[in-house]
């Protein structure tokens, strides 16, 4: 497959996509070595995931460049990423020695648990995060002893290539970590088929999850995915209104709105609703769009012609738009970013389907219960950001929104060290956080007669 540069159009590298005989060999090779790596001490496993973290820290600026050429991401979002590859890969290095079990009272006995590694963990990544969504995968995997089969998108492969090398010069041993390269529908479906693959750790579309899922009834294969999303950002008329508005826009517009937690549906309360909108117009408008390699550039391209158009089908000729960005013309799959909002707004497209673009939909609101409602009414339930000064209120609206991943007064709820995952259809399972192992081991129980 070729790959293309999303700011210029130019062909950055071809690299070859695996076959369903090339997944079987990997996977092979993949369980022939869990043997090995399960069976290294839990402080030796501890101490190589450390020299791996050290050894991204060493590429940051590599990995960064990459993902710039193949992703489009700005240069300074590039570099938090291959950081954040960093941050996790050193925090689940403290996990291989803590994976403790318990102990259990029961009569006649000793009852004892032990958390045992699954074995092949396929890990299918996205195109829209690439390092720091393989990272959050990866690292939990290896600190519970699993080897990793790890089957990046099929248009930004390079940065996980060059991870898997990484692995390598860090000391893992080989097979460990496995990047196959591969298309979805061939390399994917083939990890999710395969008897010898424990698990599948996969991050995409509510519809491709669907189809993985049913994929993986069959063997009863273990699963977690993170979905789609359509969050709500929820600004109440006694919240910092200048605040909110100067934050919204990032909320929904980061990477070019190519982001599962965007808050890409704006609730805001009707009394605040008019003054909201002036402050939320220069916001928008201040909103960098331009070269990936520029250090001032705050959202760059999206990722190709054919997503470029989608997003645009969301904003066709006499749409309401309220207030539209600026964007680079020319080469490169730009999108200024638009704010819809007016009547019949919540009648479009762009208000119910996840558009996956620099697009956002405001909406008046009455009370917290009408606010409950809209940012309900809809099949995902991944993220949100709630605005108020009433703490009681700020608990209110947290226990009755339906969604997995919460903030108030902020619009960022993704943290390493803190669960995240979806409620609905935007998910199964739980990833990071100080439990994420969990989902890579299963417990064993076992019970100690100690009578006569």
């Amino acid at each position: 497959m070729e790959l293309i540069n999303p700011a210029t159009e130019e062909i950055v590298a071809s690299v070859a996509m695996a076959s369903v005989s090339d997944t079987d060999r990997a996977v092979d090779r993949a369980r022939r070595a869990h043997a090995r790596w399960r069976a290294v001490s839990p402080g030796d496993r501890a101490r190589l995931l450390r020299r791996f973290a050290e050894v991204v820290d060493e590429h940051v600026e590599e990995l960064a460049e990459l993902e710039v050429a193949e992703a489009g991401h700005p240069i300074t979002q590039a570099r938090w990423e291959a950081g954040n590859l960093r941050d996790v890969l050193l925090y689940y290095s403290a996990a291989p020695e803590r994976l403790t079990g318990h102990q259990i009272p029961v009569p006649g006995g000793l009852d004892v648990t032990f958390h045992e590694p699954l074995g092949v963990v396929g890990l299918i990544v996205p195109w829209n995060f690439p390092m720091p969504i393989l990272g959050w995968g990866l690292a939990p995997a290896l600190a519970a002893g699993n080897t990793v089969i790890v089957k990046p998108a099929e248009t930004t492969p390079l940065t996980a290539i060059r991870v898997g090398e990484l692995a390598l010069e860090a000391g893992l041993p080989e097979d460990v970590v496995t990047v196959l390269p591969g298309e979805g529908p061939v390399a994917g479906r083939r990890l999710a088929d395969h008897p010898d693959v424990a698990k599948i750790a996969f991050t995409g579309s509510t519809r491709v999850g669907r189809e993985l899922m049913a994929a993986c009834a069959a063997s009863v294969k273990r699963l977690t995915l993170e979905l789609g999303g359509k969050s709500a950002n929820i600004v109440f008329a006694d919240a910092d209104l200048e605040k909110a508005a100067a934050t919204a826009p990032g909320a929904v517009f980061d990477n070019a709105g190519q982001d599962c937690c965007a808050r890409s549906r704006i609730l805001v309360q009707r009394t605040a609703y008019d003054r909201f909108m002036e402050l939320l117009e220069p916001a928008v408008q201040a909103v960098v769009v331009g070269d990936p390699c520029d250090e001032k550039t705050q959202v760059g391209p999206l990722i190709s012609a054919a997503h470029k158009a989608r997003v645009a089908s969301y904003v066709p000729d006499g749409a309401p738009v309220a207030v539209r960005g600026s964007a680079p013309s020319g080469k490169g799959f730009w999108f200024a970013p638009a704010v819809l909002a007016g009547d019949g707004v919540t009648d479009l497209p762009a208000w119910r389907e996840e558009v996956f673009g620099p697009v956002a939909v405001v909406v008046p609101f009455e009370d917290e219960a009408d606010a409950v409602r809209i940012a309900n009414d809809t099949p995902y339930g991944l993220s949100g950001s709630i605005w108020t000064r009433d703490v009681g209120r700020a608990f209110r609206m947290s226990r009755a929104v339906e969604a997995g991943n919460l903030s108030v007064n902020s619009h960022s709820s993704v943290r390493y060290w803190t669960p995240f995952g979806g409620f609905k259809q935007s998910g199964l399972g739980r990833e990071l956080g100080p439990d994420a192992l969990a989902a890579f081991t299963d417990t064993k129980n076992v019970f100690i007669s100690t009578e006569e």
